[in-house]
């Protein structure tokens, strides 16, 4: 079982859209993905076309507030994978923790009591804000997957979630395994191109040479519950996602952690 986080601190940088088509993806590879929605707003649960997808008493807040485990809250989708899903009162979860030291390794102990055996992958759609949410899901992550927009704010948005993560990585004394991905991008705009060789000089080989473009599919299958494989399966949206799965899957980034 790899635990993947997919975390940055700035919205609107594809954070849910990544989490939904990786996990759509390697729904096709037979990977069985479980989706854990730990954002509060709720959209990759209402993108994965679940009925009723916030209900309070169905998804994570009920894990949080009243220790159900993981393995009752799972949903079906309609594209044939996993999901808990998430509900407005999990913006209470740092007002009922905040104070509890152990509170940051609930979700860890909670993965590995009731879904470790699956063996499936686990994709984490982070809240953008590092509280006790965030910390749960990097604390149970192998590894921690960056989408970044190219603009220039994203990409000053990185460095900061870069120095986030390694004053963390000093406190918790422990790596965060992590690659940073692309998203929007527009090969026929020049910034788009300066965007992807600054992370490259700076990041080198943490950021993948998959670059999700901006396409329509991508945008509008959200609106229809669906993920972009279910919408428009041969767009340049699912093209991406899928180079990016063979491209993350080939440096062993959805194996276990050993």
């Amino acid at each position: 079982m790899a635990v993947i986080a997919v975390f940055n601190q700035k919205g609107g940088v594809g954070k849910t859209t990544t989490c939904l088509n990786l996990a759509a993806a390697l729904a096709l590879l037979q990977r069985h993905p479980i989706a854990l929605d730990m954002d509060p707003q709720g959209h990759l649960s209402l993108a994965s076309g679940l009925k009723d997808p916030t209900l309070p008493d169905a998804g994570m807040e009920a894990f949080f507030k009243n220790r159900v485990p993981l393995a009752k809250l799972l949903r079906d989708t309609p594209a044939g994978w996993q999901i808990i899903s998430s509900s407005l009162g999990l913006t209470k979860i740092d007002a009922l923790y905040g104070s509890d030291p152990k509170a940051a390794t609930l979700l860890k102990n909670g993965l590995k009591e009731e879904l470790a055996l699956t063996g499936a992958p686990i994709l984490i759609d982070c809240c953008p804000m590092l509280g006790v949410l965030t910390l749960n899901a990097l604390l149970a992550a192998d590894r921690v997957l960056i989408p970044v927009s190219a603009d220039f704010l994203s990409l000053q948005g990185v460095y900061r979630l870069e120095s986030a993560l390694n004053v963390l990585e000093h406190k918790l004394k422990r790596k965060f395994e992590r690659r940073i991905v692309l998203t929007r991008y527009d090969g026929r705009r020049k910034l788009s191109h300066e965007i992807f060789e600054k992370l490259k000089e700076r990041y080198g080989a943490l950021v993948c040479d998959t670059r999700i473009c901006e396409n329509v599919a991508l945008a509008t299958s959200p609106m229809h519950g669906q993920d972009v494989f279910s919408f428009s399966p041969h767009s340049p949206g699912a093209k991406d996602y899928k180079a990016l799965l063979v491209e993350l899957g080939t440096s062993g980034f959805f194996e276990a952690r050993t």
